[in-house]
């Protein structure tokens, strides 16, 4: 079990975000939706306004922009709003079930399917009851999926580095493979600092530390994240914790 949860945590713990195609297409309460979820560090509590506005418009008339970002706010609330655990664990499947509806409505969607893995994922590490086989093979067929349906598409090269960081040798991990999707997600997007920030534990992991130490620095000392909430909230101190346990050994 403690398998599965370490998996499940590195690919759930990568938060991704609808692109800016998405963004385009928005209009009215669900841009108003994307700039709260896009900024969320400034103000947590305003998660609960996006919510509202998304479940009001995915009510009124879905559309596969409006059930993915429904999906991420879903997760979002759950990780920062949530009081109790049974408040995360139902808004953790309030989230994989709408994003299992973008998928029906729109197989094809690259985002739809990462955001029913994150959701699953999150939903299984505060549950902490499911079979290591099940979990496993639905976030390898997610994140392939992914990949067979835009092999550039960065989101999901992060996952996908993630998942083979996490998982042991014996089913299916690789930490060069990991590597390899992580360096060719940061080469499609210098500044999404959560690739970087798995870059950085690859290297840790083969013990490349003053590698690992540039990269870390690198998202410290980003100006531009791609992502600034998540940036502010995880990456940044991540990275900062990384570096501190890095010269501790040193």
């Amino acid at each position: 079990m403690g398998v599965v949860l370490r998996v499940v945590g590195a690919c759930a713990l990568a938060v991704l975000v609808p692109g800016a195609a998405c963004a385009a297409a928005l209009t009215g309460p669900a841009a108003e939706a994307w700039t709260i979820l896009t900024n969320f560090h400034e103000d947590l509590a305003r998660l609960d306004h996006a919510r509202d506005l998304l479940q009001s418009e995915v009510a009124r008339a879905p559309t596969l922009e409006t059930l993915v970002l429904l999906s991420w706010a879903h997760l979002a609330w759950a990780d920062h709003r949530a009081m109790t655990t049974e408040a995360k664990l139902a808004s953790y499947e309030r989230g994989r079930d709408v994003a299992k509806r973008a998928i029906e409505l729109a197989p094809r969607s690259p985002d739809a399917h990462l955001w029913y893995a994150a959701n699953l994922g999150r939903w299984a590490i505060t549950k902490g009851k499911l079979r290591a086989a099940f979990l496993l093979s639905t976030l390898r067929e997610e994140i392939h999926t992914v990949l067979e349906l835009d092999p550039d598409y960065v989101p999901g090269l992060a996952l996908a580095g993630s998942f083979y960081l996490e998982t042991p040798g014996m089913f299916g991990g690789d930490v060069q493979r990991a590597e390899g999707y992580l360096r060719r997600a940061l080469a499609l997007d210098p500044h999404f600092t959560r690739a970087r920030v798995e870059l950085a534990r690859c290297l840790i992991q083969q013990s490349r530390y003053r590698e690992a130490r540039e990269e870390l620095q690198r998202v410290v000392d980003e100006p531009r994240p791609s992502y600034r909430a998540d940036w502010v909230v995880r990456h940044r101190p991540t990275a900062q914790r990384l570096l501190g346990e890095i010269r501790a050994r040193s």
